[in-house]
């Protein structure tokens, strides 16, 4: 299994071939150290930023959604001092207040790092511009700017309607009692909003309850929100599954040292690839204890027939029984469940992965290039606007895949390779998204 370069060299842009050629592979088994997870690393360094006092960040994740957040607050004025080789970063909290009032920032696509400034900033008012990268501005960000408005933040579009790129103006603080906002597109919406209202000081009212209308997807990334910040001291109650309730002058303050757990979405790679190649293999950094909702792909893995077994920080996974397929709901692990569009091909029965809209407006379109790749295997697929069935497959093609750089779309299929069958990823680099070393920590736990 070739790789493009050495593990401490791999987020070296220059370092990167066009196209990756893996296996064939014919076993999985060994231990894999999870990098930071991305979506707990972006929202504690927009949380320690914000927050009054020091803060030291461990297990800090490197890549590009992190490097994102961290050249964006650099911008906006706040200090903070990486230590690379040890993964952690000391931030310097500026107590609910960015230094610097105007600025343009370039966010990539980085969806954690765009709607929660977009948020923060809207709330304590000043005059910024936020871009990114061209599929940025085909992510939709209506539902979060249309709440914002209604809270009394100055937002404008400055392309289409509902799109990036947007300008923030200057407010003289912005508050009310009461907020509604759409949940059915994407929770970072809700989070970032949920974030950002603790900045908020004109409202006289005891607490701003957040109504969620529409239903709610991937709601366990809120249940990491409303966790964080608990612990950078502002508790959110919810009296039910719509309402959320932030408290009025509430003050963001350092928790001192935060470890970041392992990212349980990039776990779903690895037990995949235990389930398929015989394992077992261990992801170590996130377990039964973690906070992140998509620890639930193991869970799914399990119902499918798999050996599965837990520790508090840690999860290992091996083939057990033949996988049944069916339906699997995965609303609540979107990210992680196109791990399970690959695991399809290895069942004894079709699978139809549901609750997956959201998938069209993630990195791309996930649900048509999903599968327009796996058809590029032999595999028959047929979808919807919510949902994928995939049947399982008895002859493996070898396939180029193309990758739409989008990072999961990477990873996912270089698990082909397990079906004993040499697989092409097409832009590798994608990956660096969250996580540049994956290939290395792939080819550390298979052999041909």
């Amino acid at each position: 299994m070739p790789m493009p370069t050495p593990a401490t060299n791999e987020f070296s842009s220059g370092a990167w071939p066009p196209a990756l050629t893996i296996g064939p592979l014919a076993r999985a088994t060994g231990v894999v150290a999870l990098p930071g997870s991305k979506s707990i690393s972006n929202r504690c360094l927009l949380l320690a930023a914000l927050a009054t006092g020091t803060t030291m960040l461990e297990d800090v994740l490197a890549a590009d959604d992190t490097e994102v957040m961290l050249d964006a607050l650099a911008v906006l004025g706040v200090v903070v001092e990486r230590n690379e080789s040890a993964a952690t970063c000391m931030v310097r909290g500026t107590a609910g207040a960015f230094p610097v009032r105007e600025a343009q920032l370039s966010l990539g696509n980085a969806g954690t790092a765009f709607r929660s400034l977009t948020a923060a900033l809207a709330v304590l008012g000043g005059t910024y511009e936020l871009a990114g990268l061209p599929r940025m501005h085909e992510r939709p960000i209506g539902d979060l700017v249309d709440a914002l408005h209604a809270v009394g933040c100055d937002v404008r579009y400055l392309g289409a309607n509902g799109y990036p790129p947007l300008a923030i103006g200057r407010n003289d603080g912005c508050g009310v009692d009461a907020v509604a906002i759409r949940g059915a597109v994407s929770s970072q919406f809700l989070s970032a909003l949920l974030m950002a209202l603790p900045l908020a000081r004109r409202t006289r009212a005891p607490a701003t309850r957040v109504t969620v209308m529409d239903g709610l997807v991937s709601r366990p990334y809120v249940a990491i929100t409303t966790n964080l910040m608990r612990r950078f001291g502002v508790t959110v109650a919810m009296p039910d599954a719509a309402t959320f309730i932030v408290p009025a002058g509430a003050r963001y303050t350092s928790p001192g040292i935060l470890q970041i757990e392992g990212d349980a979405s990039a776990a779903s790679y690895f037990l995949a690839a235990g389930v398929i190649g015989g394992g077992p293999v261990r992801v170590t950094g996130a377990g039964r204890d973690s906070i992140q909702g998509d620890v639930a792909f193991a869970d799914a893995l399990a119902g499918q027939g798999a050996a599965v077994s837990f520790g508090p920080n840690w999860i290992e996974a091996r083939r057990g029984e033949p996988l049944i397929g069916g339906t699997i709901d995965c609303l609540a692990i979107p990210d992680a469940a196109m791990t399970l569009a690959i695991t399809a091909l290895f069942a004894a029965h079709p699978t139809t992965l549901t609750g997956i809209a959201s998938w069209r407006v993630k990195e791309t379109d996930r649900i048509a290039a999903m599968a327009t790749e796996l058809s590029k295997l032999g595999a028959q697929v047929e979808h919807g606007d919510d949902w994928l069935c995939v049947a399982p497959l008895k002859q493996f093609q070898s396939a180029i895949v193309d990758t739409y750089d989008d990072h999961r779309i990477a990873m996912c299929f270089a698990l082909v390779a397990l079906a004993g069958v040499p697989v092409t990823i097409n832009d590798p680099a994608c990956v660096r998204k969250t996580f540049p070393a994956f290939f290395s920590r792939l080819e550390s736990i298979t052999r041909g």
